[in-house]
């Protein structure tokens, strides 16, 4: 059977963090939350249906914040989703949490009912860069949720870190993923903040003190080589691991796998469809779940499979894309001699330096259709 990976959107959050610009909703009211619910497994019904031919290996819960729910509504959800698609045994099963918003009991409770992965949004240890970007958390209670989720059986816990915060320094950014190291989590994801259009910050860019991008680079190198040296590899861009222990789930998106969402503005990619829900809850609840639904033709699958796994620290083997991609592979490696893509047997990859600029990097060589 063919294999698809799972991703259940949760948007509701204690509070709207100032970086935010995902598709959630703060203080929600319990109806709300009840119908949302609702509406959701009469969505994992219907795809049930639709792609039994497939069977799940991965499951993510991404928000907002899915461990606002109670534990019972989690553990609901996810037994629902094993009655009516085709679960294996072994499968990676992953819900993000705020440090917030879980202690022991609960954690007991979501990994007695399936969860076996864990992905805490810590994004610093320092208590001012904290409260600027808004977190309700401080780092004491990262740590406390960190433990909590070890004495209740989470042997696979990623913990996210983020640089480029208003008035963060080289050096807090060290003390941060210092204090991380320490707790010793299977996975760290370490991303840039981005000021989006629509957020508090993008409102206030003025006021804030922002690294420049020299800053921000030496940032990127310098984490890149301390994570290194802790013994977490990076494996993608922004993603760092222990040996085996990477993200199965995030994998599909990047090797370009098929994976189905579930729920608000939840998008999907299976073959040449993709297809994502609308960002509108009150149509969402009324059953106007799709926003957007194309066929993509073979050069544009082509192009994001060169995209995608070029975020890799693989990187790829162009040969084995086939003839078409020969022209792609020549305009990589004329950044070999910068110093920004190396060679690595058959296979093309970033360097760290090539990684900080890929995106510049792919928009040169690359040429969608659509």
């Amino acid at each position: 059977m063919k294999t698809l990976g799972l991703y259940i959107h949760i948007p509701f959050c204690l509070s709207k963090c100032r970086y935010c610009d995902f598709c959630s909703f703060p203080h929600p009211k319990q109806d709300r939350v009840i119908n949302y619910l609702s509406q959701i497994f009469e969505e994992i019904e219907e795809y049930g249906r639709v792609y039994s031919e497939y069977t799940v290996n991965t499951v993510y819960f991404g928000g907002g914040t899915p461990t606002l729910l109670k534990a019972d509504e989690l553990c609901d959800l996810l037994g629902k989703i094993k009655k009516c698609f085709h679960v294996t045994s072994d499968a990676e099963i992953s819900i993000e949490c705020n440090p917030a918003t879980a202690d022991v009991e609960y954690f007991k409770q979501i990994r007695l009912g399936g969860f076996n992965r864990l992905s805490i949004g810590i994004q610093s240890m320092n208590d001012s860069e904290l409260r600027l970007l808004g977190r309700l958390h401080k780092a004491e209670d990262a740590k406390k949720a960190f433990f909590d989720a070890r004495q209740a059986g989470f042997d696979n816990i990623s913990v996210d870190v983020m640089y480029g915060i208003p008035d963060q320094t080289a050096e807090s950014l060290s003390e941060t993923l210092a204090a991380i190291c320490a707790l010793s989590p299977e996975h760290i994801s370490l991303y840039g903040l981005k000021i989006e259009d629509g957020t508090h910050f993008a409102k206030h860019k003025d006021e804030l003190k922002l690294p420049n991008e020299d800053e921000e680079y030496e940032m990127y190198i310098s984490s890149s080589k301390l994570l290194a040296t802790a013994g977490y590899g990076k494996y993608e861009i922004s993603n760092f691991s222990k040996v085996g222990r990477y993200s199965r789930h995030n994998l599909k998106y990047w090797q370009r796998e098929d994976y189905l969402g579930i729920g608000l503005a939840a998008h999907s990619c299976i073959g040449n469809r993709r297809f994502s829900a609308t960002c509108d809850i009150e149509k969402y609840l009324n059953g106007e779940s799709l926003d957007t639904d194309e066929i993509i033709s073979n050069h544009d699958i082509l192009s994001e499979k060169i995209m995608l796994g070029m975020r890799l620290g693989k990187g790829i083997d162009f040969d084995a894309l086939g003839s078409e991609a020969q022209s792609y592979k020549q305009k990589l490696e004329r950044y070999i001699s910068s110093g920004h893509v190396k060679k690595i047997g058959n296979s093309l990859s970033f360097t760290d330096e090539g990684m900080y600029i890929s995106n510049y990097i792919l928009s040169e060589i690359l040429d969608f259709e659509g």
